[in-house]
């Protein structure tokens, strides 16, 4: 391939992945956390950006509850454990009523809900749905990844002398499970977010750890977005 068809490809894959609204909006919030650790809490231009950063990416959950309630009500994978299956549909649940309660929250900041005290109360709410949703994440994150650890360990033993990453199969757990841990490191980083908002340990919770913590989560986002490598056809 010539220089500029290279150009063009990776241009293309910008371009697809721009046109992603999920990111976008991750995109968004790594500037908006970003933001919020230069700023450390202190007035300025850095927390004016958080600030205005945080109210544009709620146009870009408009509606988005519905992905999690869809899937509140759909089956889940067969074979999956029933504490894993209850762990995840509360994790739907959760997450959905978080971005549901979130778009008063966005009324509320545009001027067309007026009762502050409400809308105080119903962001607070809306923030220990997050960081409802992001423990039961972190929870199911580590079960899968036990189950793909212990349905390795056994197709280990099936392979004994022969080299297991020349098996597909072994090569297909092992991302899932290296995906796994990626959004588990995630989840975690999101429950120290979700309680740096609620201000539930201001003393070692700081603006600047919230976002430190939240610019970093949001990156791991922007990467599992990524669009997928196409695998090179045989000739």
């Amino acid at each position: 391939m010539s220089t500029l068809d290279v150009a063009r490809t990776e241009l293309a894959l910008a371009i697809l992945y721009l046109n992603k609204a999920e990111a976008r909006d991750k995109i968004c919030r790594a500037i908006q956390y970003g933001s919020k650790f230069l700023s450390n809490g202190e007035p300025g231009t850095a927390q004016n950006v958080d600030k205005s950063t945080s109210l544009a990416r709620k146009v870009f959950r408009l509606f988005k509850f519905i992905n999690d309630l869809h899937a509140l009500i759909s089956p889940s994978a067969p074979g999956t454990p029933l504490p894993l299956i209850f762990l995840g549909k509360s994790k739907n649940a959760l997450l959905s009523t978080f971005l549901f309660l979130d778009q008063i929250v966005w009324l509320g900041r545009t001027g067309i809900y007026k009762d502050k005290e409400r809308l105080e109360l119903i962001g607070r709410i809306s923030l220990f749905s997050w960081l409802g949703a992001s423990f039961c994440t972190s929870l199911v994150e580590m079960g899968e990844i036990w189950r793909l650890s212990s349905s390795m360990k056994k197709l280990e033993k099936e392979l004994k002398n022969t080299n297991k990453y020349k098996n597909e199969e072994y090569r297909t757990k092992l991302k899932k499970s290296n995906d796994r841990s990626i959004s588990l490191v995630k989840a975690v980083m999101d429950l120290v977010v979700a309680a740096g908002l609620l201000q539930l340990a201001p003393n070692k919770i700081t603006p600047r750890v919230t976002g430190a913590f939240g610019f970093t989560s949001s990156l791991i986002s922007c990467y599992q977005l990524l669009p997928q490598p196409q695998k090179a056809k045989m000739t």
